[in-house]
């Protein structure tokens, strides 16, 4: 337990390293960077920690869950998704979604979009795609470890989402379908 912990922080550390080069004799204004971390272990239900599973045979209790983003309006968005403890060998779809976890998969709402689709849900691949949303897929090793990482071009500006919600398969891109992962099995709080 105490190497998977470990493993998430040192992640989330690495993460954290951020390096600006500045031109030579050039005066660069500060550029306004956010970065957020959350390191959580699921449990069924949210009132002593940020991860919640829904599915415990997919998302055991005790499996943990890192998330960090970092943001800059130069750079736009990464964001990492790390796990450990989940089943091996298994492919998972993973998202950014509007609101907090909750008692259901349901209360973490739509995923985030950029720029939002007029119709919902968006199964529309204009707008449900990894350039508009944060899609954070993954497949875990023979231990039930994974890491998965998002870059976009842009940044959250005042509209943020809350959570990062677990699904129960890799995501679809196809017209109609894209967006889609299955059941949500497991949602992580985080404060981008």
């Amino acid at each position: 337990m105490r190497t998977r912990i470990s493993t998430v922080l040192t992640t989330l550390a690495t993460a954290a390293t951020i390096t600006a080069v500045t031109a030579p004799g050039a005066a660069a204004a500060p550029e306004p960077v956010t970065f957020t971390a959350v390191l959580g272990t699921f449990e069924s239900d949210l009132q002593d920690g940020t991860a919640v599973t829904y599915d415990t045979a997919l998302v055991p209790r005790g499996g943990i869950a890192g998330v960090s983003s970092l943001t800059s309006p130069a750079r736009g968005t990464v964001t990492e998704l790390t796990v450990h403890g989940l089943l091996p060998d298994r492919q998972y779809g993973a998202h950014v979604h509007v609101n907090p976890c909750g008692a259901t998969g349901e209360a973490a709402g739509p995923h985030y979009q950029h720029v939002p689709d007029p119709e919902q849900p968006s199964t529309d691949p204009a707008y449900a795609n990894p350039e508009n949303e944060i899609w954070l897929d993954l497949t875990t090793d023979s231990e039930g470890a994974g890491k998965s990482r998002s870059e976009v071009a842009w940044t959250f500006g005042e509209r943020k989402p809350a959570s990062v919600v677990i699904h129960e398969h890799h995501t679809a891109t196809g017209e109609g379908e894209a967006g889609a992962a299955g059941a949500r099995l497991a949602c992580v709080d985080v404060d981008f």
